[in-house]
């Protein structure tokens, strides 16, 4: 089956699929807010019999807490091994969700259908699955496929603005480290009347040739992850606060601090990191932090998943449309960049 669809009419779609696939019992898992506003787009062509299971919303319950309600829900309805989960939300129901899948009786099947321009974007590719542990974003995962994805640009009206705009720093990211042209189309218009629909095509294609060329993530796919390794750092330290960040806007800040390492390291020329900067802090505004918050930012930031023993390795841009990647920095170097985020004016765009 064709791991990932592009579908103008999400029912027929998913109508068409299911229909292709022998299963014992559906399982669809949703956040309150995917309950409210998407089920009700695919619910007439479910089965009958299918199990709804429906979690809070938001990255502070992907964890495992709210996946053993999962794992007891699926045990309590005697869910076999030939059972198929169907996740419809953004990518804390995509992750938790194809995470939840992977491990319930050692595996069983399941379908993505992203809601969010992020999910639809982001994590539509790459068989990356995982919860949050300890407050460290993605800790627990495993690598594996879903039977396909769906993805439907319809979903996109039943978005809040803000989680718009949080996609948006994914696809901005795609033209920094692979498609210097995309990255200045983007730039040509104002975000909010984009063509979404080609955008995704675009963005996918782009992240879809990253991870055929490494699907571990061994090498190549790590570029896929410039402005995560400080972005995830805010992400995770402001998660239960009242300043929570979305992905989006986290990621915006590690971009730009992440562009002045790469000016510091690896040759970045100051001219692009400058417009690239503009362009984010247009788009996204600037976080604003006390500098006495640092060293718990700093922390996480060792944690990162692409780190190799004590080293902090980051994927830094030599110029746009071109990233490299396993580049060594030094918590000092970190520090420094993000000092120069926080002194960085708003204005300035």
């Amino acid at each position: 089956m064709e791991s990932v669809i592009f579908s103008a009419d999400i029912k027929k779609s998913l109508s068409e699929i299911l229909s292709k696939i022998s299963y014992s019992r559906l399982i669809v898992l949703t956040d309150l807010n995917t309950q409210r506003h998407c089920l009700p787009i695919i619910q007439e062509i479910l089965p009958e019999n299918a199990v709804f299971i429906s979690v809070s919303a938001g990255e502070i319950h992907k964890n495992l807490d709210t996946c053993s309600l999962i794992w007891s829900r699926m045990t309590e309805e005697a869910l076999d091994r030939k059972a198929l989960m169907i996740n419809l939300g953004g990518g804390v129901i995509g992750d938790m969700g194809g995470f939840c899948a992977s491990i319930y009786k050692r595996g069983i099947r399941f379908i993505n259908c992203p809601t969010t321009l992020l999910s639809q974007v982001d994590a539509s590719v790459g068989g990356k699955l995982g919860i949050d542990f300890n407050g460290l974003k993605n800790h627990l995962g495993v690598f594996n496929e879903p039977e396909t994805v769906i993805i439907a640009p319809e979903f996109l009206k039943t978005l809040p603005h803000a989680e718009l705009r949080s996609g948006y720093a994914e696809i901005i990211k795609h033209g920094l480290i692979r498609d210097k042209a995309y990255f200045q189309k983007l730039q040509a218009q104002n975000w909010e009347s984009q063509d979404w629909e080609s955008l995704i095509r675009h963005s996918v294609g782009i992240k879809k040739a990253v991870v055929e060329a490494d699907p571990k993530e061994n090498g190549l796919r790590k570029i896929l992850n410039f402005g995560h390794t400080i972005g995830h750092a805010f992400e995770s330290y402001f998660l239960d606060t009242q300043n929570h960040l979305l992905h989006g806007e986290a990621i915006a800040l590690g971009m730009i601090a992440e562009g002045f390492l790469s000016f510091e390291k690896v040759g970045f020329s100051f001219e692009e990191f400058r417009e690239m900067s503009r362009f984010l802090l247009q788009v996204y505004g600037k976080v604003d932090f006390p500098l006495h918050e640092l060293d718990p930012i700093l922390d996480l930031c060792t944690q990162d998943k692409k780190n190799e023993g004590s080293v902090i390795l980051f994927s830094l841009l030599e110029s746009i449309g071109n990233c490299t990647y396993n580049i060594p920095v030094t918590r000092e170097e970190i520090k420094h960049a993000i000092q120069y985020y926080h002194q960085i004016q708003a204005a300035q765009a």
